[in-house]
């Protein structure tokens, strides 16, 4: 099979964990989570990977539940941390970069504008650099949406975003510029706003048809309209209004069936975790 014809065909969403958060006059519950990506070739696509043991909570954050880490539950689906082929990078806040260290021998996918951000020494990343800015790390430079493969598509949504998880010498890195396919299905959609070089993953499936992971571009269902707010969190409100109406845009255009919310609770309870699946 050739790498034009790969494809997605499997997508897990791992919890990791909730906690809860205070918001406007309520109390929000914050899912932790990740995605695994299988494709017809076989090879296994991360994307994230979590919020490491020895990084702290955003303030006023309190855990209500910690479940399994990545590798725990890679380890449930019978994948070790070396199987898994691609790294994509969505962006390096410690609660989506805290174990890329452990993917050695993984190719990681990054938005250039984010990686270069975070190399120069932003605060915001520091404190879990070495988990992302390793040696044995290979990582891809993307600018903008790129689809990654036929259904599986990075969407950049810069606006929200620290890093010892993600600065490892043995880390390899591939740094994209904006909206790539990363193969036929799988697009990475550059959606600045919350962090500068934040990117959003549109995945298109045999069976359940095209899926848009907002992550923290959009993090709750409720934000999902063109004058939303920005919370403490995100970077530029401007660009993060821009960065929705994308995603709004993307939904139409693709004829998205599902769009995942980054930290929503509410709405993954009504989700297929892992062990399920979509397909």
């Amino acid at each position: 099979m050739t790498m034009s014809s790969e494809t997605p065909q499997r997508l897990y969403l791992l919890q990791l964990g909730t906690s809860t958060v205070p918001g406007a006059g309520r109390t929000l519950e914050m899912v932790l989570g990740c995605y695994l990506v299988e494709t017809s070739n076989g090879r296994h696509i991360l994307i994230d990977s979590g919020l490491p043991a020895d990084a702290p909570l955003p303030p006023g954050a309190v855990p209500s539940a910690r479940g399994k880490n990545v590798i725990e539950q890679l380890g449930d689906l019978g994948l070790r941390p070396d199987d898994i082929d691609i790294l994509i990078c969505t962006h390096f806040d410690p609660d989506h970069a805290g174990y890329h260290d452990a993917f050695t021998k993984a190719e990681l996918i990054v938005q250039r504008e984010h990686y270069e951000l975070a190399r120069s020494g932003h605060p915001r990343f520091a404190t879990i650099r070495a988990h992302w800015d390793h040696p044995a790390l290979r990582y891809r430079l993307i600018d903008g949406d790129t689809e990654l493969l036929p259904g599986l598509t990075l969407l950049e949504t810069g606006g929200h975003t620290p890093g010892h998880h993600w600065d490892h010498p043995a880390l390899r890195y591939r740094l994209i510029d904006g909206d790539t396919e990363l193969l036929p299905g799988l697009t990475l959609l550059e959606t600045g706003g919350h962090t500068p070089g934040h990117q959003s993953v549109l995945v298109r499936l045999p069976k359940s048809g095209a899926v848009l992971l907002a992550i923290d571009a959009v993090a709750v269902q409720r934000l999902f309209t063109p004058d939303r707010q920005a919370w403490p969190f995100d970077d530029n409100e401007e660009q993060l209004r821009a960065s929705t109406r994308k995603l709004l845009d993307v939904v139409e255009r693709e004829h998205v069936a599902l769009v995942v919310f980054g930290h929503d609770g509410q709405q993954w309870q009504t989700l297929r975790r892992a062990p399920d699946y979509y397909e």
